[in-house]
């Protein structure tokens, strides 16, 4: 039996269809942060993640903080670090005000044998006030 050349263009068109499918399910991560003068706001969230425990890190410049660790809730982590008084309070990981640097944030998901499952850079929204 031979294949013709559209018979095989279908065939990639759908394995190529199936690949996305795939990464549709795999891990992902959003980090957002936001700096002032007075203060330094950063949430790490990860979703679709395996069943098991996981760390959120923070990194901006040389500073690094870190969560303690937590079974995923669903399929989800989420951590909150934060340098006001109330957000902590309110269970945010406390972190100095001057804690973002240069306006950016790495946010990493790390599993149980301490291995990155997925991170993102982003440039932090930065107010004056």
């Amino acid at each position: 039996m031979s294949i013709t050349f559209k018979q095989a263009g279908a065939a990639c068109a759908f394995a190529t269809l199936a690949m996305i499918g795939v990464d549709a399910a795999a891990a992902t991560i959003k980090v957002t942060c936001e700096v002032r003068p007075s203060r330094s706001k950063i949430s790490v969230d990860g979703n679709n993640l395996p069943a098991g425990t996981y760390t959120t890190v923070a990194l901006s410049g040389g500073n690094m903080a870190t969560s303690q660790p937590e079974p995923a809730q669903g399929d989800e982590v989420e951590t909150d670090y934060d340098s006001r008084p109330g957000d902590i309070k309110a269970g945010a990981i406390a972190i100095p005000p001057t804690f973002i640097v240069n306006g950016s944030v790495t946010g990493k998901i790390v599993n149980a044998t301490g291995h990155t499952v997925i991170s993102d850079t982003v440039a932090c929204r930065v107010r004056s006030k």
